[in-house]
């Protein structure tokens, strides 16, 4: 018998089928299938194989001596085969969806996926940071996430899908008592000669910083150097009271303890912002997830420009 290196299980099952009634027209009924086509998927388990496995008279069917050799082998095959089925027959497993942080607004595309699809579970995972969750989904810790896909180094892009969800208008955070802070929105010129923080040395969020380099370029704006990375409300609160320095943000940012969040204007900044995910997964919740964001980005706009707005030149994924 000569050796195969991927024998199709639906091959086998009509081998011990026939094997069983030594009759291919009740093997044919007992699988639900006709006759010619069972013959043709026996003699191509034949040809995989270089050996013939029955001996056919217009009589009676008998096994061969090949034939009897990989009886026992294939039923073994087959019985691994069913029990791997029932193992994931209760449904797919959960989808992992990163959400960066809380209160950035990407829990309003899962809350929709969730109500679309209440029979699948899609579990919320928090990464801050589109680079250090794409590191997750490549090492398959993590299905999805959302961020700036166009701010990702190329060769991470090569290996993911993206859609694009959304323009996210951009913001800058300011301790309450900054000369900045009455204002109701911030233009851009407000901020030369200053330093805004944009998460310098985060290695989760490179694109971010990226991102800012972009918008402050010629407009006399600096970008903070590299500090410890703050975790939380309260620890959050308690670095910008001590370093009062303004943190480039996005309108959709959560509220923060001492600290007030102002539009930018003249022109207006935006972030786009896309779901991604590893290429080539297949699982029902992400059909389910980007069915809700195209839903989302229909019913508000989010594919709309303002008048004046700015993005990064080239972004990738925004139409």
């Amino acid at each position: 018998m000569a050796p195969t290196d991927d024998l199709d299980p639906r091959l086998l099952r009509a081998f011990t089928a026939v094997a069983a009634e030594l009759h291919f027209t009740r093997a044919a009924a007992r699988l639900y299938t006709a006759q010619q086509a069972l013959s043709r998927d026996i003699r191509r388990l034949e040809r995989d194989l270089g050996a013939e496995l029955f001996v056919r008279t217009t009589r009676q069917v008998a096994l061969t001596p090949e034939g009897e050799r990989l009886l026992p082998y294939a039923h073994r095959v087959l019985a691994a085969h069913d029990e791997l089925a029932e193992a994931f027959r209760g449904g797919p497993r959960p989808l992992l969806v990163d959400l960066n942080s809380d209160g950035l607004g990407h829990e309003r595309v899962l809350d929709l996926a969730r109500s679309l699809a209440p029979d699948l579970e899609l579990m919320a995972r928090y990464e801050s940071g589109l680079t250090g969750a794409v590191r997750e989904i490549l090492a398959g810790r993590l299905d999805a996430s959302f961020g700036r896909y166009g701010g990702l180094a190329p060769g991470l892009r090569e290996r993911l899908e993206a859609q694009f969800v959304r323009y996210d208008p951009m913001a800058v955070l300011l301790p309450e008592g900054d000369a900045l802070a009455g204002l109701p929105e911030v233009p851009l010129d407000a901020l030369a000669g200053r330093d805004v923080y944009a998460g310098a040395g985060n290695d989760r969020t490179p694109e971010w910083t990226d991102l800012a380099a972009r918008l402050f370029a010629g407009r006399g704006i600096r970008i903070a150097p590299p500090a410890p990375l703050a975790v939380g409300k309260e620890e959050f609160g308690r670095i910008m009271a001590k370093a009062p320095t303004p943190v480039l943000a996005v309108l959709s940012f959560p509220d923060m303890p001492g600290c007030v969040l102002r539009p930018l204007v003249d022109p207006v900044p935006l972030s786009p912002v896309s779901l991604v995910w590893r290429k080539g997964l297949r699982h029902p919740g992400l059909d389910v997830l980007r069915r809700a964001a195209a839903d989302l980005a229909a019913r508000e706009g989010w594919h709309r420009r303002p008048a004046g707005s700015w993005i990064p030149d080239g972004e990738p994924g925004a139409p």
